[in-house]
């Protein structure tokens, strides 16, 4: 029901892409650039215009069409959650964003037993750092995130989920590393892998050292990656050590390839959040978060 131009429209204007849209939306790219020309010539305006190095940027027209398609995608989205809640049928398209780890070891069984249930409903999963998932929340660009960490931004209501753990995680073949106890300040002395800035995992590393009076300049950091998968590679291959979620490791310890440093005094748990925007609480959405709420981890 929802006019396709207008979601050829909504992709191109997200992806500032003409080819990337196409992919995204499985037409070909003079498909793409039919309908945008149709909804130039109804409106009598231009929507995209060409920059240097042949980019595309959204005229001033293109933005107000953007603002009113996100609001109509939003309505349609609630009209078809309603629609088939009269036939008690659960069905439409809901977007969600999860922080790394959640989307890789956390959200997966919920959303493979979700979809046994209510297969009429279509799940997209977009993975990120926190900061791109609230992000991408704010910009409209998803319906529910899930997060980590301590992060408060005005604009988003947040919503218990569930705690985790962070361990200090070493290779077994690490030859720099022969205690399973140490103290908080000789972390200092151990090269680290840690997660790139904007990171949750990041953040709640540096609120637990706080509190022993430790700040990551103070840490021998070798390097900084981007996802749990690269931290757990390199950790392996090296003498490092590394902050890690005890979910996203249980098949290393399993297979005794990595094991787990505890240090003194220091249990590092943080909280997993269901983030939706303040006043926009979609029902599909809000019946998702209280499915993962009820799931038996």
């Amino acid at each position: 029901m929802f006019d396709f131009r207008l979601q050829v429209f909504y992709t191109v204007a997200k992806r500032l892409n003409f080819t990337r849209a196409a992919a995204e939306l499985f037409i070909t790219q003079p498909a793409v650039t039919k309908h945008i020309h149709e909804l130039e010539r109804e409106f009598k305006v231009s929507l995209f215009e060409r920059s240097g190095n042949k980019k595309i940027v959204l005229t001033v027209a293109g933005e107000v069409l953007l603002q009113y398609t996100e609001k109509l995608a939003s309505i349609y989205r609630e009209l078809e959650y309603d629609m088939n809640l009269l036939v008690e049928k659960y069905a439409g398209i809901l977007r969600i964003g999860a922080s790394t780890t959640i989307a890789q070891y956390v959200i997966p069984p919920v959303l493979a037993q979700f979809h046994q249930k209510f297969k009429d409903v279509q799940i997209n999963l977009i993975a990120g750092n926190t900061e791109q998932i609230e992000q991408a929340l704010i910009n409209k660009e998803i319906d529910l995130g899930i997060v980590e960490g301590f992060s408060r931004n005005p604009q988003i209501q947040y919503n218990s989920f569930l705690d985790d753990e962070l361990v200090l995680v070493s290779s077994v073949n690490n030859s720099l590393m022969k205690k399973d106890t140490i103290k908080p300040e000789e972390l200092k002395n151990y090269p680290l892998l840690l997660r790139e800035p904007g990171s949750g995992t990041l953040d709640v590393i540096a609120h637990a050292l706080k509190d022993h009076g430790i700040k990551l300049t103070d840490l021998n950091i070798e390097m900084q990656l981007g996802s749990t998968e690269s931290i757990k590679s390199y950790l392996l291959s090296s003498n490092c050590m590394a902050f890690l979620s005890v979910q996203s490791i249980l098949k290393e310890l399993k297979t005794n390839e990595c094991r787990i440093i505890d240090i003194k005094n220091m249990n590092i748990l943080r909280p997993f959040y269901f983030i939706q925007l303040h006043g926009q609480a979609i029902q599909l959405a809000s019946f998702f978060l209280h499915f993962a709420k009820s799931f038996k981890m």
